[in-house]
């Protein structure tokens, strides 16, 4: 990470505000998804944390998913698998924290970043915060986070998402339930993300963590489906097909 990169947590009034930034557009390397999962496994345990919110830096992407410069480096079967199963424990640390996490979403969320948004237990969007999954032009395919986006869009949203890999705009992310509330700008975001922190920050701690229990009952046997998609993931990342397109992808930007 260079001076202008950061992850960074800060506690106030209960409420912990977990952010990031990347400047080639909040993708995610391994880097980042390790600061991340530690600073979600450390505020879990913490009782006078009552509410996480998720933020990323910058006014463009909210998340554009797992870096591709790091995607192209990776020549070896254990260095993909690592890569994959790092960004699934993230979203698994995220839905088994003890605290329910707001996203405050800007911008566009594209590949993983739709996983991140679906590990969060409330997400605030804007109204121009459009969603693609576009895992499958490049050669590979939304494993790792599907058990997170399934649940919480349901697999006929998912199914179109990765299959026809198009823009979604934030009112489809509404009506599917990626997204909880869609405003106008990135003010009525912070507001409206302000708001809420503030009544739960009040809220019984033992409540707020019963619900999250709740939120995501059936996700026992998750780390092993985590590792079983990883693996498939790093698989095909190594393919020719994919690195080919990834090599191209990398020329255009």
């Amino acid at each position: 990470m260079n001076s202008t990169d950061f992850v960074t947590s800060e506690i106030r009034d209960r409420i912990c505000t977990i952010s990031f930034y990347n400047p080639k557009g909040n993708s995610l390397s391994t880097h980042y998804l390790l600061r991340l999962t530690k600073e979600f496994n450390d505020v879990s345990y913490n009782d006078e944390v009552n509410v996480i919110v998720l933020k990323s830096g910058g006014e463009g992407a909210f998340c554009g998913g797992a870096s591709i410069d790091e995607l192209l480096q990776i020549d070896r079967f254990e260095k993909a698998k690592e890569f994959f199963y790092a960004f699934g424990k993230l979203l698994l640390t995220m839905v088994r924290s003890q605290k329910p996490i707001i996203a405050r979403v800007h911008g566009k969320i594209v590949g993983g970043g739709v996983g991140l948004v679906s590990a969060c237990d409330y997400s605030i969007a804007q109204k121009d915060a459009s969603i693609r999954l576009s895992e499958l032009t490049i050669g590979i395919g939304p494993f790792v986070i599907s058990p997170f986006v399934i649940k919480k869009i349901g697999i006929s949203a998912f199914s179109a998402l990765s299959l026809d890999t198009e823009w979604r705009d934030a009112q489809w992310g509404k009506s599917t339930g990626l997204y909880s509330k869609v405003v106008e700008t990135i003010e009525n975001v912070d507001q409206e993300v302000e708001k809420l922190a503030n009544n739960l920050s009040q809220a019984s701690l033992n409540s707020l963590q019963k619900l999250k229990l709740l939120y995501w009952e059936g996700t026992d046997d998750w780390e092993k489906l985590i590792d079983e998609r990883s693996e498939i993931s790093a698989r095909l990342i190594l393919s020719e097909i994919a690195t080919g397109r990834l090599q191209r992808m990398l020329n255009k930007s």
